[in-house]
C-alpha cells in the first residue's frame, strides 16, 4: 500500500496530467500553421502523426456562388443553349419578310436546241448571259406561321428558365460544398486537439508506470485512446482533402485548390407551415415555369400542325436585264403576280404529322403533373430535414454538456484511484464523439436550409 506521501503526491501529479484536458468543442477555423504534438516516449506503439497547415485561397460563400456563376461550364452551356433557341424565333419569323435573292446566267446553245428530256414540254434555250432579281412574299398561310412562332418562342423562354435551373443547381452544390467542407475543416480542428491531448496523457501516464505510479494497463489503455485519435485525425484530414476537392469540381475549376473559408451566420428555425410553403414552390421553381412553356410551345406547334391544311397565298415578282442575248430576246424583262397553294390529298401526312404533335403536347402535360407531384414531395422531405437538422443543434449542445460533465467526473475520481482507466476512456471516447456531432450538427443544419430554399425557388 502506498504510505501518505506517496498518496499525496499521485493526486498532485494526476491533477497536474490530467487538468490540461479538452473539455469543450472547439468550432473555429483551424490554425493557419501546423500543430506540432508533443514528442512521444519510446515506450508507446502508436506512431506519431503531423497535422498539415491549411492555407489556401481565402473564400467567402458570396464569393464562392460567384466564381460559379461565372466559370461553371454547365451554366455558360445553358446560356448558349438559350441563345440557340432565341435565333430559332428569329429563324421562324424570317418568313413574315420578302426574301429576294439575285442571279446570273450565261448559256451557250445550239441552234434551235430544245432540251427534249425531263421535261413534258420542250422549252428552247438561247444564247444569253442575263442577270436579274427575283423576290417572293408570303401574304398569308392563315395563321401557321403565327403558332409557329408562338411555340419557338415559348421554348426560348422555356431554355432561358433552364439557365435559372442550371445556375440553381451550381450554387446548391457550391452551398453543399462549402459546408461540407466547413465542417471537415471543424472536424479536424477537433481530432487534432483530441490528438495533442491525449498524447500528453499517454506520455504523462507512461512516466508515473516507470515510477510504479501506474500500472502497465493504464499505460495500455492511455494508448488505445491516443491510436482512436489519431486515426480518427488521419480520417479528418482525407474528408477535408476530399471536401476541398469536391467544392473545387463546384466553382468549375479543373484542378484541386484549398481554401480558407469563412463561416457564415447560423440561419434562424425553420418554417412551421409547410403548406405555405409547397404554394411558394410551385409558383417559383424554374423547373414548372420551365416546363410550364414547353407545354404551350408543344399545344402552339400542335395547333400549327393543324393548319397545314390551310391555303397558302404568296406574291412574287421579277425583274432583269439581258444585256447579251439572241436578237429576239428583249434586252430587259419584268414580271409579278400570286400564288395559292392548296392542299387537297397527301396520303394523310397531314394529319398523322398533327395526331403526333397533338401526343406529344399531352406527354408536356404529363410531365408537368410529374414534376409538380415529385417538387411536392422534395418540399416536404426537405422541410423535415430541416426541422430535424434544427432540433439537432440544441440536442447535441445537451449530449456535449452532459458528457463533458461525465468526463470531468470520470477524471475526478480516476485522479483520486475511486476507478479504472477504463471508466476515463470510455468518457474520453464519448466526449470526442459528441464534439464531432456538435460540429456536424450546425453545419448539416446549414446545409439542409439551404437546400431547403432550393426546393423553394429561393436559390437562383
Amino acid at each position: 500500500m502506498f504510505g501518505v506521501r506517496q498518496f499525496q503526491f499521485l493526486l498532485l501529479l494526476s491533477t497536474a496530467v490530467f487538468g490540461t484536458l479538452p473539455c469543450r468543442a472547439q468550432t473555429a477555423q483551424p490554425p493557419s500553421t501546423p500543430t506540432q504534438m508533443p514528442a512521444k516516449s519510446s515506450t508507446q506503439g502508436p506512431m506519431q502523426l503531423q497535422s498539415q497547415p491549411q492555407t489556401g485561397q481565402r473564400l467567402t460563400l458570396a464569393e464562392a456562388e460567384g466564381i460559379a456563376i461565372q466559370n461553371h461550364p454547365r451554366i455558360q452551356a445553358a446560356t448558349q443553349l438559350a441563345s440557340a433557341a432565341s435565333a430559332q424565333v428569329r429563324e421562324v419569323q424570317s418568313i413574315y419578310y420578302p426574301q429576294a435573292s439575285g442571279a446570273a446566267t450565261g448559256v451557250y446553245a445550239e441552234n434551235n436546241s430544245r432540251i427534249a428530256a425531263g421535261f413534258l414540254n420542250s422549252p428552247m434555250v438561247f444564247d444569253k448571259f442575263a442577270d436579274g432579281i427575283s423576290v417572293n412574299q408570303l401574304v398569308t398561310d392563315f395563321g401557321r406561321t403565327h403558332e409557329l412562332s408562338k411555340s419557338s418562342h415559348f421554348h426560348a423562354q422555356a431554355e432561358q428558365e433552364n439557365v435559372v435551373t442550371t445556375r440553381a443547381d451550381v450554387l446548391l452544390r457550391v452551398n453543399l460544398s462549402y459546408f461540407n467542407a466547413m465542417k471537415a475543416q471543424s472536424v479536424l480542428h477537433v481530432a487534432e486537439e483530441t490528438v495533442k491531448a491525449r498524447q500528453l496523457v499517454a506520455d504523462q501516464i507512461t512516466q508515473l508506470a516507470k515510477s510504479n505510479l501506474k500500472s502497465g494497463l493504464d499505460v495500455s489503455f492511455a494508448n488505445v485512446d491516443l491510436a482512436r485519435s489519431q486515426l480518427l485525425l488521419v480520417q479528418a484530414q482525407n474528408d477535408l482533402q476530399s471536401s476541398y476537392a469536391q467544392l473545387s469540381n463546384a466553382l468549375g475549376y479543373s484542378d484541386e485548390r484549398t481554401f480558407q473559408l469563412v463561416d457564415e451566420p447560423l440561419p434562424g428555425a425553420p418554417p412551421s407551415d409547410v403548406a405555405q410553403l409547397l404554394v411558394e414552390a410551385l409558383q417559383n421553381r424554374p423547373e414548372i415555369i420551365s416546363q410550364g412553356l414547353d407545354v404551350r410551345s408543344a399545344q402552339s406547334f400542335a395547333t400549327a400542325e393543324r393548319d397545314l391544311w390551310f391555303p397558302t397565298i404568296s406574291a412574287a415578282a421579277v425583274t432583269g436585264v439581258a444585256p447579251f442575248r439572241q436578237d429576239t430576246l428583249p434586252s430587259r424583262y419584268a414580271a409579278a403576280g400570286f400564288n395559292v397553294n392548296v392542299p387537297i390529298f397527301n396520303g394523310r401526312l397531314f394529319n398523322a404529322e398533327h395526331s403526333e404533335a397533338t401526343a406529344r403536347s399531352h406527354v408536356q402535360e404529363q410531365y408537368l403533373r410529374d414534376l409538380q407531384n415529385r417538387i411536392a414531395q422534395d418540399v416536404r422531405t426537405s422541410w423535415l430535414n430541416a426541422i430535424s437538422a434544427y432540433q439537432r443543434l440544441s440536442l447535441t449542445q445537451q449530449l456535449l454538456d452532459q458528457t463533458t460533465q461525465a468526463y470531468d467526473l470520470a477524471k475526478g475520481r480516476y485522479q483520486l484511484g475511486l476507478s479504472s482507466i477504463i471508466e476515463l476512456s470510455q468518457a474520453q471516447l464519448n466526449l470526442t464523439e459528441a464534439q464531432v456531432e456538435q460540429v456536424s450538427a450546425q453545419f448539416d443544419y446549414e446545409s439542409q436550409t439551404v437546400n431547403l430554399n432550393y426546393q423553394l425557388g429561393r436559390v437562383k
